[in-house]
């Protein structure tokens, strides 16, 4: 309930339209380019089975990909990285963290060099569904032209 004087205009009321749809996906990305990447389903969170499905998927990756080279994930505290399950899977599939400070005023990596260069290309893109976006390939594309740029 609101509080308000008799001659104040009634509050707007505001609509959620489709554009408000995100596309959520986890990436793994080094000096190279984009590692690993997998987007997620509409309504579907990142939790510790999830994170730990994505690190298997991960380590394969590393192997084709990366082969003579020594990987290091930079963690930040949330649950699915710090759960005894997700730690316990790390040591089991030797992979190295590097944990990040919480409420650090560094920015992490993936928002000083990725995201940024990522949201700049989209401005102004519509996408009807999901797929499409996925299918375009420019989240892809574009992280790996961002990277290659970024290291060099």
């Amino acid at each position: 309930m609101e509080y308000r004087h008799k001659t104040s205009p009634s509050p707007k009321k505001f609509k959620v339209v489709a554009s408000a749809r995100k596309v959520l996906f986890t990436v793994f990305w080094d000096m190279e380019g984009v590692v690993h990447m997998e987007f997620l389903e509409q309504g579907q969170t990142v939790n510790s089975e999830r994170y730990i499905s994505t690190l298997r998927a991960l380590k394969l990756k590393l192997k084709r990909v990366r082969r003579d080279k020594d990987s290091i994930l930079q963690h930040d505290n949330v649950r699915p990285h710090t759960s005894r399950q997700t730690q316990d899977t790390l040591r089991q599939l030797e992979l190295t963290t590097l944990p990040h400070p919480a409420y650090s005023p560094d920015l992490a990596p993936s928002d000083y060099y990725l995201f940024p260069q990522l949201k700049k290309y989209l401005k102004g893109h519509h996408y009807d569904n999901d797929e499409e976006v996925i299918a375009d390939g420019a989240v892809d594309g574009r992280l790996n032209s961002s990277l290659t740029a970024c290291a060099n």
